[in-house]
């Protein structure tokens, strides 16, 4: 049986017009979730791959101009930083 009230497929509550949003994270924010989730379960080697697609996409030419690009390289150094300190636990920090 079929909600008369919303299109489903669409994105759209017809019955107020919006589109609802059909995904809350970008892409990036997701593999980045998924890095650090990666290195809580301690597999490194998953993280390293999750990072490298992440450096790829967020250093590629972008199609449109992102005003979030700082905070984006932001978190990609922060993620190589984590990565490095996980894999080498007995370096101080600076």
């Amino acid at each position: 049986m079929v909600d008369e009230g919303s299109d489903q497929e669409g994105g759209r509550d017809a019955s107020r017009g919006s589109a609802t949003p059909r995904h809350s994270r970008r892409l990036s924010d997701k593999i980045l979730i998924a890095f650090h989730h990666a290195c809580d379960q301690a597999d490194f080697e998953v993280a390293e791959q999750l990072l490298r697609i992440l450096e790829m996409m967020l250093t590629r030419r972008p199609v449109s101009p992102d005003t979030n690009r700082r905070r984006n390289m932001e978190s990609l150094v922060a993620a190589h930083e984590r990565l490095w300190h996980l894999r080498h636990p007995d370096t101080p920090d600076r």
